[in-house]
């Protein structure tokens, strides 16, 4: 009997006789951890260790903010035999008063508990609502966004087109830009996904401007996904739930946790509100494909929310982060570069002088043992292939985080920073 052709080869590369993995090729890393990878390899060592400047990393301050009066962080929790059985698939029910509690509080909504569902961080909470989308909802989101993003759209193939951000718009298009329905068919729903405040920029809606973005959402064919985790880093806290007037009869999904502004990104608790309907397909999926939320993290979350402890936190986020903002902004502006900056969030939006590129310059500061975060890896437009032959619009703009950095390290970071800058600028023929 003849063996069929390439038999002695199933599962293999006919080639080189490797098994071919059964899992899909097409999973980079987010931007943001190619970064680290990137510095690591020049600098020999991760990003974090000492001597190094994480000014590319998305994370607060996980200490007490003792000079702006914010409240210690939990040192420990009780854990009990009942913590040990799984967790209920939508979250543990103290978590989700909790959560009601804050919102219904702080923002005057009137959500109850099965409005919410916890996830292990912010982004399961996104992925999940993205992976679940019909087919005819398409999503907006602006040309410059959280680098996940692209990231979780397209292992989740959800449809998407680009909104404008330049510098004409400074970076914050109208709200109606998100909803316009001049190019789409009537049977087409709309659900523009926005950070607020938004990273990588700071630009935030708040006011009469949110209430519009709500109010837009709340109309019959459109929805949002408001992605909430810099809610505290803006003076006063902002939130849509504000504005929702019936969050049953929407689609309206606000996304929250406590990874920024309860300053605790390790214990890996999030949230999305939405409507008892949407939240009981999320629910159900948890039920099957994620388990619930460990105990002990919930526990903790809880511990977070207490409401005094709350009151204090928001005022120690929102005055430190601010004080923060306007000392590195005219550090920047006194070194020549244009800063694009809105009032919320722990990110500088930067544009170096033309003739300049972020990557270059994250090349020379990774060498010094820094780094920021190249505009570029923010690109919702840039092919998720990286295809080399793609120019991204934002080659000379940048994301430089003063989320971690403690304020004694303000003088050597903008020494740091401005020394690699002239260094550049020198080598690249531009006047000091």
């Amino acid at each position: 009997m003849t063996e069929p052709k390439g038999a002695s080869n199933y599962g293999e590369d006919a080639v080189s006789g490797v098994v071919e993995s059964f899992l899909s090729d097409n999973c980079p890393p987010m931007g943001i951890y190619e970064t680290l990878y990137a510095f690591r390899d020049s600098f020999g060592s991760f990003m974090g260790t000492e001597g190094t400047h994480p000014w590319s990393q998305g994370f607060p301050l996980t200490t007490q903010l003792e000079k702006f009066g914010g409240p210690p962080l939990p040192s420990s929790i009780d854990v009990t035999w009942e913590d040990r059985f799984y967790p209920k698939a939508w979250g543990h029910p103290e978590l989700r008063e909790a959560v009601v509690d804050y919102y219904n509080s702080q923002y005057g909504s009137k959500i109850t508990t099965e409005n919410v569902m916890i996830f292990a961080g912010g982004r399961p909470g996104i992925y999940t609502v993205m992976a679940f989308l019909k087919e005819h909802v398409k999503v907006r989101i602006g040309n410059i966004e959280w680098p996940a993003y692209l990231d979780i759209m397209e292992q989740t193939k959800t449809e998407y087109q680009i909104v404008p951000f330049t510098k004409e718009n400074h970076f914050h298009p109208s709200n109606s830009t998100y909803f316009d329905r001049s190019n789409i068919d009537s049977e087409t729903r709309l659900m523009p996904v926005i950070s607020n405040p938004q990273n990588p920029s700071g630009q935030t809606r708040s006011s009469d401007e949110l209430k519009e973005l709500i109010e837009m959402a709340e109309q019959p064919n459109n929805g949002i996904l408001l992605d909430e985790a810099y809610e505290m880093f803006h003076s006063p806290s902002v939130s849509g739930i504000e504005y929702v007037q019936d969050l049953d009869n929407s689609n309206v999904f606000i996304s929250g946790a406590c990874t920024k502004g309860l300053q605790s990104p390790g214990i890996r608790i999030g949230w999305i509100i939405a409507s008892k309907k949407n939240i009981e397909t999320m629910a159900n999926y948890s039920s099957f494909g994620m388990g619930g939320v460990s105990h002990l993290s919930q526990h903790y979350a809880v511990k977070l929310l207490k409401p005094e402890r709350v009151k204090q936190a928001r005022k120690a986020i929102e005055q430190h982060y601010k004080w923060q903002r306007e000392r590195y902004g005219k550090a920047f502006e006194k070194m020549g570069l244009k800063v694009y900056t809105g009032n919320g969030g722990f990110y500088h939006w930067l544009e170096l002088p033309e003739g300049m590129t972020s990557a270059e310059l994250n090349k020379r500061l990774f060498k010094r043992g820094a780094a920021i975060l190249c505009a570029s890896d923010c690109d919702m437009a840039r092919p998720h292939s990286k295809d080399p032959t793609y120019e991204t619009p934002y080659s000379r703009f940048l994301r430089f985080s003063f989320g971690p950095l403690l304020p004694e390290t303000f003088d050597s970071d903008i020494q740091l920073f401005g020394e690699v800058l002239d260094e550049y600028k020198q080598d690249a023929g531009i006047n000091q």
